[in-house]
């Protein structure tokens, strides 16, 4: 009985081992590209550094002159117009798309794969492309509106935050709506069959049955949606450069310009833990009302 305990002790032993060999490279990649990293830009947010002189620390100097900043409050704004009017159709539009091709719509697998596309296509070829339909010259979509060069799209502060949300909603309709073709083929048949027998027409189906138990599915799609469109940086990157007249600067590329065009590391990092604030409160409240309305919570 002892020589089998010892042996059992000494086959633990050898796994405990093996576990932490094959997990310490994760925790060390962890640990030093993301946890360190953390830790020193939370620190730079209260310093200056402009990458050559050693940094000085400056309480809460970076925080106060951003809050002082009228510019804060127009990227402010802008990331706000930005992530949720994106996240609201990036939700609806693929719900009602998921909808469609799960009714066995003829054709659906050329669909699934056409919608899908955009979100797999590099962004660097979305924005080249896109930038030419909205040319206000010799771009497409003025040609087919029949306006000529009367809308100018990227070159105007009233209409260049609404392209890029549209290109952006374009892009990834595909991903979202394969999210919720997953939910509803999860949603047993037999509830549906029910509900008509009970004479519930397509539309109360949908409000009663098929809404209520998607509903842990529209959660994660509005959790990570709204995440990802706060950190939105490659699509202005490419298409507006902020402009014009910082119309589409969000908070995401005004920090890449304070930190890379501008040096202003403590400032850049001030701006990283504003946002990172925003989104976790955001989040927060998402993830404490999901009570309220989604199913089996």
């Amino acid at each position: 009985m002892q020589k089998s305990n010892s042996s059992l002790r000494m086959l633990l032993q050898k796994e405990s081992f093996w576990a932490v060999i094959f997990i310490l490279p994760a925790f060390l990649g962890t640990l030093i590209f993301i946890i360190f990293p953390i830790l020193i830009s939370f620190g730079l947010s209260f310093a200056e550094w402009n990458l050559i002189n050693k940094p000085q620390l400056a309480g809460f100097d970076n925080y106060i002159k951003l809050f002082s900043d009228p510019v804060f409050y127009q990227v402010l704004w802008n990331t706000f117009y930005y992530a949720l009017i994106t996240t609201f159709f990036s939700i609806i539009l693929p719900l009602m798309l998921a909808v469609a091709l799960n009714s066995k719509l003829k054709g659906s697998g050329f669909f699934k794969t056409a919608y899908f596309i955009p979100f797999v296509t590099p962004m660097i070829v979305i924005g080249i492309v896109w930038a030419w339909i909205f040319d206000p010259n010799y771009g497409i979509l003025n040609w087919l509106l029949g306006v000529g060069d009367n809308i100018k799209w990227l070159y105007d502060k009233n209409f260049a935050m609404p392209a890029l949300i549209i290109v952006s909603v374009w892009k990834n309709i595909g991903y979202n709506m394969v999210i919720f073709l997953a939910g509803l083929q999860a949603i047993p048949e037999s509830l549906n069959e029910a509900s008509e027998i009970d004479g519930a027409n397509g539309i109360k189906r949908f409000f009663l049955v098929t809404l209520p138990l998607l509903s842990p599915t529209i959660f994660f799609v509005s959790i990570i949606t709204t995440i990802s469109s706060f950190q939105v940086f490659d699509l202005i990157y490419l298409m507006t450069q902020g402009g014009p007249e910082n119309s589409t600067t969000v908070m995401v590329y005004w920090l890449f310009k304070e930190a890379f065009e501008y040096f202003n590391i403590g400032k850049a990092s001030a701006i990283a833990y504003i946002l990172f604030a925003i989104v976790l409160g955001l989040t927060y409240i998402q993830w404490v009302t999901r009570k309220k309305w989604v199913f089996n919570e």
